[in-house]
């Protein structure tokens, strides 16, 4: 990401991070390396990303590591690790890059970056809206609007192990027209097949048996109760009973944000319940929740649409003549970012003419150029110049100065 990719990244960051703290939710920060272990254990090993797309190595030590795919295992280790689970409730959020190996194509890369949100220890369906609202309350703070919101619930492992059974049954009464790689789920985990992204097979799919017939009655209240909340939040969603996920830990409630600006990636941020894997992991039995937006896809789903929040650029740029200005300019500038406290000063360094100087002042995005030159050093001033607007130029006292670009800067 080059420099002038990153203030995209930083104003959208910090949305998420500013949401994050309205919320309640603190950040914890993970490893990129994980013993591959965990994530077999906890995503599945008849999954995707076990099967074909993680990045795994033996160490020194002959012991098989791997580059994070996703961040929920990492967060559920270290609360077991650390004891944060253990007679408590954490809301917590994470973010940073994740690795998969995978045909790059637009808003999807081998080294993606994720932000992560988890609530552990919760089982209502209360802590499941919370998580959809706070989502929907990212989108108005970006200014996207067009996202459809799907949800479904995939009930318990004893539900879905009936489920399971009606899923082997229906397709292998038509096994002849399943791809190789359904085939090859059919008997480890037939719910995958749902998943399938062959056109051949849509319509198959499409009258495979659905898992909301196969609720079990806890997980039908929860699934109603949900629906409830988002109703009364005024919060749009279609019940979609073919949303099963990608992971083989989710239970329950299961959702997905969705756009149709981006081609194929169509999902903007995913989640769901996956209220058995602490205990699967060694912990003690623990609800939770979480989802997980992808950052690329954010950021060019805010750059497709033109709501790219305000990026931060200089208040001033200081532009400097002579040798004695250029040392008294540093301590200009030092002491105008001590008393306003939140300026942005950038100087002028490397020299150059008064022309050379404005044109990197011009381009800095700056909206007053501050000019400090021997006359004005020898008088105690400094001229400010408008960069953008009709403005005129004004040469006040040094003393002044900070009062002076409080008012230009509030108006």
């Amino acid at each position: 990401m080059l420099p002038e990719e990153t203030p995209v990244w930083q104003a959208i960051e910090a949305v998420l991070k500013s949401t994050m703290e309205s919320y309640g939710y603190n950040e914890l920060r993970l490893p990129l390396v994980e013993k591959t272990e965990l994530f077999k254990r906890s995503i599945g090993e008849v999954t995707d990303i076990v099967e074909k797309e993680m990045y795994t190595f033996n160490d020194r030590n002959d012991e098989s590591l791997t580059l994070r795919p996703e961040a929920t295992a990492g967060v559920v280790r270290a609360g077991i690790s650390n004891g944060l689970l253990h007679n408590q409730k954490q809301k917590l959020w994470t973010t940073g890059p994740m690795f998969r190996y995978e045909k790059p194509q637009k808003g999807r890369y081998r080294q993606f970056h994720q932000f992560d949100v988890e609530a552990l220890g919760y089982e209502g369906p209360d802590i499941d809206a919370e998580m959809i609202i706070m989502s929907a309350r990212i989108w108005r703070a970006l200014g996207i609007d067009g996202l459809e919101l799907q949800v479904n619930s995939l009930g318990t492992p004893e539900s879905r192990a009936d489920y399971k059974a009606k899923l082997l049954e229906y397709f292998s009464q038509h096994e002849d027209q399943l791809d190789e790689d359904s085939k090859n789920r059919l008997h480890r985990n037939p719910m995958r097949i749902l998943d399938s992204k062959n056109p051949a097979m849509a319509d198959l799919v499409a009258n495979a048996p659905q898992i909301t017939d196969y609720l079990d009655e806890e997980s039908r209240q929860h699934f109603a109760t949900l629906k409830k909340h988002l109703d009364a939040a005024g919060i749009a969603y279609t019940v979609n009973p073919r949303l099963v996920r990608g992971l083989d830990y989710y239970s329950r409630t299961v959702f997905e944000w969705l756009t149709d600006q981006l081609g194929a990636q169509g999902a903007v941020c995913s989640g769901g319940r996956y209220d058995g894997l602490v205990a699967q992991m060694g912990g003690k039995p623990t609800p939770a929740i979480g989802w997980a937006i992808g950052l690329e896809r954010l950021v060019a789903l805010c750059q497709q649409l033109e709501t790219v929040p305000q990026i931060e650029r200089p208040h001033v740029y200081m532009v400097l003549a002579g040798e004695g200005a250029e040392s008294a300019g540093f301590t200009l500038a030092e002491q105008l970012r001590t008393e306003f406290g939140t300026l942005r000063v950038e100087m002028n360094c490397g020299g150059g003419s008064f022309k050379s100087q404005f044109k990197k002042a011009d381009k800095s995005g700056a909206g007053w150029a501050l000019v400090l030159g021997e006359e004005e050093l020898a008088a105690g001033q400094v001229s400010i110049k408008p960069l953008r607007g009709n403005g005129e130029q004004q040469t006040v006292a040094q003393t002044d100065l900070v009062s002076v670009l409080r008012t230009l800067i509030t108006n």
